[in-house]
């Protein structure tokens, strides 16, 4: 007799053996989930405080002010002033007649270099040679007759008075032959000088009566160079000593000039003083009239402490700079001193490697913190 077997009970029975296969499966999962997601969870709570602490620091980063600051250096520092001025001749002379007459020999054209004692020209001579046989004739008859009646008056020939009448006459026989020695020398036209000719008044064949100008002669191998200094210059000017001359027809050629002459009265339209500067020109490449650019340097600071003008501010009726240390900026009230182009001199009150605000001055307050984008040393830095 066969056994009925059971359908339901069978699928029981595969029920309880699948459910015990997979409890040690189950189990793992359950282990790996209590270790893993409490980990899993700290991670991202980790990774969100970061994110939140970066956000932060980058709101806080942007907050601040971004500034350009500029390192205090020594260097020197000058006042400096640019004035124009003219290259004039050391000594300008107009040479003239003394007598007159033709002129027979011109001995000299524009631009010869003359000496002291050279011949210039030549008058005709013959009324004034003439002038000077009859004077000299004069003279020795007066002389002879002098003598003659000395003679005689120790005879008692002639009296004391005719010999004094003799003597008179040859006194002026004397001054009459000086004159016309002095005029037939003056046929003859010298250089007073040594210089250059510039200029050339005359021709063979022309007449000349006295005072007519013969040539110009000019002294160039040194130079003033004339400059007119406003009045509220004249005190530095008067002690200086050298000056940087620049001229511009010589492709900016510089001379060192010295302190020649400053003229005791004024322009009265310009109030100008008028300064000579002494320059070398032994090569004669300066012309006279050409122009010049003179520097004057009023003060000076070899190892001074200068800052951008502009990096200058008002704060509380104060005039200084924002100066900044570890991000943060603080005002510092100055005395300024001289200016130096765009740069102005600081006498005291700043220290070397100090560094100060030059760009974002204008809007930051004093004891604020700040960014700092960029430390230069010169200005010309910023735009790099």
């Amino acid at each position: 007799m066969k056994t009925k077997i059971n359908p339901t009970k069978t699928i029981g029975r595969k029920i309880l053996r699948l459910i015990w296969k997979t409890i040690p499966f189950v189990m793992v999962l359950l282990v790996i989930g209590l270790i893993i997601l409490p980990l899993g969870k700290k991670i991202s709570e980790k990774k969100l405080a970061l994110a939140q602490k970066q956000s932060n620091e980058t709101a806080i980063a942007k907050s601040l002010t971004n500034v350009i600051t500029m390192e205090l250096i020594p260097a020197m520092v000058m006042e400096k002033l640019s004035l124009p001025g003219v290259a004039k001749p050391w000594v300008s002379l107009e040479v003239v007649s003394e007598t007159r007459g033709k002129v027979i020999n011109k001995k000299i054209t524009a631009g010869r270099q003359v000496k002291k004692g050279d011949v210039l020209a030549i008058i005709d001579k013959s009324d004034y040679q003439n002038s000077y046989d009859s004077a000299l004739a004069s003279y020795d008859s007066a002389m002879a007759t002098q003598k003659r009646l000395k003679a005689l008056v120790k005879k008692n020939f002639v009296t004391k008075s005719q010999l004094d009448d003799a003597v008179a006459r040859v006194k002026t026989s004397k001054a009459g032959l000086d004159n016309a020695k002095l005029n037939l020398n003056r046929c003859t036209i010298l250089s007073p000088m040594k210089g250059i000719v510039d200029r050339v008044h005359i021709e063979n064949g022309t007449f000349l009566n006295p005072g007519d100008p013969v040539a110009q002669i000019l002294q160039i191998d040194k130079l003033k160079i004339e400059v007119g200094i406003p009045e509220s210059d004249v005190d530095a000017v008067r002690k200086l000593k050298t000056f940087d001359i620049t001229i511009d027809a010589l492709d900016g050629k510089i001379y060192t000039g010295e302190y020649h002459y400053l003229y005791k009265t004024t322009d009265s339209m310009a109030r100008l003083y008028n300064l000579e500067i002494k320059v070398e020109n032994t090569d004669g490449q300066i012309l006279p009239d050409m122009f010049a650019r003179v520097k004057i340097i009023k003060n000076q600071d070899p190892k001074g402490i200068s800052v951008p003008m502009y990096s200058l501010v008002n704060h509380d009726k104060d005039v200084g700079v924002y100066v900044e240390k570890e991000g943060i900026v603080r005002f510092r009230p100055l005395k300024t001193g001289f200016q130096d182009g765009w740069k102005t001199q600081i006498p005291k009150g700043l220290d070397p490697g100090e560094n100060i605000v030059v760009v974002g001055h204008r809007i930051i307050e004093d004891g604020e913190k700040v960014n700092v984008t960029k430390t230069i040393r010169d200005m010309e830095e910023i735009t790099q």
